[in-house]
């Protein structure tokens, strides 16, 4: 094998229903939201990534913008194809190269996902031209992304709010003692800013302008020691029919997140429930770790610490927790082997 290492790249991927990244040689070199605009006429791919994005929601009848990816799994085999392809096609060190080189890759997956859909990412790996691909769960590459190790016979939890699914996970002994996959996660946190707006405001806004919200001031409890500042919201009335603006706060957003984040800390305490007791007396020590960029919902850690009475940690970096992990993971194949699905 040793002559032709040369000829092989190693790119560890973290294949996500809303953000794409990849890291090659140690270095994030692309992070894209995963989504592609398709010219419905010709069936080619006009954009993906961030030119898609920027479309999501002008499009006129001829573009048609997708998101490959559902509730962390590959929903529409081609488009995510042609996404994946055109990614790698974008990683600095291969555009030098005259012919595409075969790839070893880790791609990561949720841990609910079942056969039919680990097979889909598989075959869509291989055929970008993956060579050699692993698997790995959503929770281990966040734990070994965070830094903690997960060889050691000590329980440590882990929740990953990405943006189609929640992973909880209780890993020791490099495996996963219990888990729970829940699909509730950033994309239903931005339908639930969107039907907040329409039955309170009368505003109808798109899930772009949600996202934003999200972003700039949302919030999972309304007692926040730093609060945002209210925020400037364009849509269309429903009433009237006319473009409208109206100010919204982050105590609002609270308050529409308030169902769905209710639904993540039952599972959270479900996870818990299902604990063998040496790992539980391991976790009131260690804690939760947070990871994922729905994380980064400001007071979510103080509220999962009130109903757990656990102390809760955010990763450094959430949104790149889990690719970490994967690249740390594609590094040391051999100490990993046995956590990687082959």
């Amino acid at each position: 094998m040793g002559f032709f290492d040369f000829l092989t790249e190693e790119i560890a991927i973290d294949l996500g229903t809303a953000n794409t990244l990849i890291i090659h040689n140690d270095k994030v070199v692309v992070d894209s939201p995963s989504i592609v605009a398709r010219d419905r006429i010709s069936g080619k791919i006009i954009a993906v990534g961030k030119e898609a994005n920027l479309m999501q929601g002008k499009t006129h009848e001829n573009i048609k913008t997708i998101r490959p990816l559902k509730d962390g799994v590959i929903a529409d085999f081609d488009a995510s194809e042609q996404m994946m392809s055109q990614f790698i096609k974008n990683v600095p060190a291969l555009k030098k190269r005259l012919f595409p080189p075969s790839l070893r890759m880790v791609i990561c997956i949720p841990s609910g996902i079942t056969e039919v859909e680990m097979r889909a990412v598989k075959e869509s790996a291989e055929r970008v031209n993956g060579k050699e691909v692993y698997l790995i769960h959503e929770p281990m590459a966040a734990a070994i992304g965070i830094g903690i190790d997960i060889m050691q016979p000590k329980g440590n939890m882990i929740v990953d709010i990405g943006g189609g699914t929640t992973e909880i996970a209780v890993l020791a002994l490099g495996g996963i003692v219990c888990d729970k996959s829940v699909k509730i996660a950033g994309d239903v946190f931005t339908n639930d800013i969107v039907y907040y707006m329409r039955t309170q405001h009368n505003l109808y806004v798109g899930e772009a302008t949600a996202e934003n919200i999200k972003i700039s001031i949302g919030a999972a409890t309304e007692d926040l020691e730093m609060p945002p500042e209210e925020m400037s919201v364009q849509g269309r009335d429903l009433l009237t029919g006319k473009p409208k603006q109206v100010q919204i706060s982050y105590r609002e957003i609270a308050k529409a997140l308030d169902k769905s984040i209710l639904r993540i800390e039952d599972a959270v305490m479900e996870t818990l429930s299902q604990t063998p007791p040496e790992l539980a007396a391991d976790i009131y020590n260690t804690g939760i770790y947070l990871a994922g960029g729905g994380s980064m919902l400001r007071g979510l850690d103080k509220r999962l610490s009130q109903k757990t009475d656990l102390p809760v940690y955010i990763a450094e970096d959430p949104l790149r927790a889990v690719v970490r992990g994967t690249g740390i993971a594609l590094k040391n194949l051999d100490r990993f082997k046995n956590i990687l699905i082959k």
